[in-house]
């Protein structure tokens, strides 16, 4: 008993030093603002210093260091500082797939379609069920936190169970299985992007093929190896080591809610048939706009093959136009079968509180756009992927060593910076071009990526949820901290790690396309 209370005051000394040191970080406004500084500061070292490379990509091809900070540089920073804003990639990928997916969320859509899920299928699969839907629900990016983990938490104390064995499931799905999912969504939209500009720093040309669904067939099998790892985990763990729970630890609300939930109102059962409706007459019109013959969204015939030109086509560069789309109508509908939407006026306020509360994602954008933009117009990224290629080959660090080091890198690094896109931005530059010289993709390294950073999301007190999961929680135990959190959520970062990174590894090896026209390696 003695050894255990130690072993617990050591991970909880390890977790306030995690804490401590994770809130020593500056804001990741401030940090790109720094990193852009930094930038400027390493081109005009280098550049002074005669630092130049051989370009991998191109043959007898000398690349130097670009000083920023000459009479040219400077001219640059200021002449350039609107179009890196403007040209950020995830800006407008981002935006435009919010306003569909924020009228369909504060339609109401989203929190039906997942409470009528849930709470249709048999109490036996309900773990694995709160899971599921976790999972799925990163499609309307972060509705799933406000609205699973607290149901789940309902559901679990309706049911006579633990009530933190249900939050912790829906709490896994959601951030954990952040990057799986059986469709595409803006978080898709929004690394590739990314990764395509790391990757053409290198080879434009390659850079040009990637698409959205660079990882999707991956993400397709990850969302059903994640809900049988997180059901294990779930009733196999967690919720027997939370023990029996007393009902008086809660608050009386809650209390009455766990009494009183119903399932879905009639009315929201009508709006969510009319949606389901739209939502396949959506489908066949999007697909009509590609798979038949001379359709205006398909690719050349030139391209010979059937699936070319479907992959290389008009249509899937435009997804993010699409994904808003087919969030928008359902949303559209639902709302006015409910009465939530009662005419144009209403539309609109959906659409702008969609766009104010994407405010903090605007301003770092302008930061990080121009870090990105100052990292390529520099070179620094071409000279850091060749020597840093030269660096592992020298270690003889490559293949899946490579990418597993790869892989704990990130889940170190996301325990400090929580925001996805804010660590793509940084590391993609740098990592994605020297992962092209070793052989593997940017496909595959934006892949390896989402395993670590999604796995280690439930874990770090600094993902932008996080505080509202412990708020979620202290209703049911006053006395629940960040800790106790950890401690309970633990178990699926592992596991999730483990069993995702060796799907990851079995999928290398059986050298599977991540999505289409996505492979394993890169060709050199």
């Amino acid at each position: 008993m003695e050894q255990d209370k130690k072993q617990k005051g050591l991970f909880q000394k390890f977790l306030d030093f995690v804490e401590w040191l994770g809130n020593k970080l500056p804001h990741p406004v401030t940090l790109f603002a720094i990193l852009a500084g930094l930038t400027l500061a390493a081109s005009a070292l280098f550049s002074l210093s005669g630092v130049s490379v051989e370009h991998p990509g191109e043959d007898n091809e000398t690349v130097t260091v670009t000083n920023l900070l000459n009479s040219d540089g400077i001219s640059y920073i200021f002449e350039s500082m609107t179009d890196n804003f403007i040209n950020f990639a995830p800006l407008g990928v981002v935006l435009v797939t919010m306003l569909g997916i924020g009228v369909a969320e504060r339609s109401g859509l989203i929190g039906a379609a997942l409470k009528g899920f849930v709470l249709s299928i048999p109490k036996s699969l309900i773990t694995a069920g709160l899971v599921f839907a976790g999972i799925m629900s990163s499609v309307a990016s972060d509705a799933g936190y406000v609205v699973l983990p607290p149901l789940g938490a309902l559901l679990y104390m309706a049911l006579g169970r633990h009530p933190l064995a249900g939050l912790a499931a829906a709490f896994a799905g959601v951030s954990a299985g952040f990057s799986a999912n059986l469709l595409l969504s803006g978080t898709d939209a929004m690394l590739a992007e990314l990764t395509t500009e790391a990757a053409a720093v290198l080879d434009p040309a390659y850079a040009d093929t990637i698409n959205v669904a660079l990882n999707w067939y991956f993400i397709v099998v990850s969302v059903f190896l994640l809900t049988l790892v997180g059901w294990f985990v779930s009733d196999k763990i967690v919720e027997p080591r939370l023990g029996s729970y007393n009902p008086s630890d809660a608050d009386e609300d809650v209390t009455a809610d766990a009494e009183g939930i119903q399932k879905l109102k009639p009315i929201e059962k009508k709006g969510m048939i009319w949606a389901g409706v739209s939502v396949a007459v959506g489908l066949i019109l999007a697909a009509l706009l590609v798979v038949l013959p001379n359709s205006p969204m398909r690719g050349s015939d030139d391209l010979g093959n059937y699936m070319d030109t479907i992959i290389q086509s008009p249509f899937m560069d435009s997804l993010v136009p699409v994904i808003a789309i087919l969030f928008f109508i359902p949303g559209l509908v639902y709302g006015i079968v409910t009465r939530n939407i009662k005419n144009d006026k209403d539309v609109a306020s959906q659409m702008s509180d969609t766009m104010a509360s994407m405010g903090m994602f605007i301003v770092l954008a302008f930061t990080a756009g121009q870090f990105v933009a100052y990292f390529t117009e520099s070179n620094l990224g071409i000279v850091i992927g060749v020597y840093g290629a030269e660096l592992l080959d020298t270690l003889n660090l490559t293949g899946i060593p490579l990418i597993i080091g790869f892989m704990l890198v990130t889940a170190v690094i996301n325990l400090f910076i929580g925001s996805a896109s804010a660590k793509w931005a940084m590391m993609a530059p740098i990592f994605v071009p020297i992962l092209m010289q070793l052989g593997y993709s940017p496909e595959m390294t934006t892949m390896a990526y989402r395993v670590a950073d999604s796995s280690t999301n439930i874990i770090t007190p600094l993902m932008t949820y996080f505080a509202i999961i412990i708020a979620f929680a202290q209703k049911y135990d006053k006395n629940i901290g960040i800790g106790t959190l950890i401690s309970v959520m633990l178990p699926y970062s592992i596991c999730f790690f483990i069993f995702w990174a060796l799907m990851l590894i079995v999928w290398t090896l059986l050298g599977l396309p991540l999505g289409p026209d996505s492979p394993i390696n890169y060709p050199q």
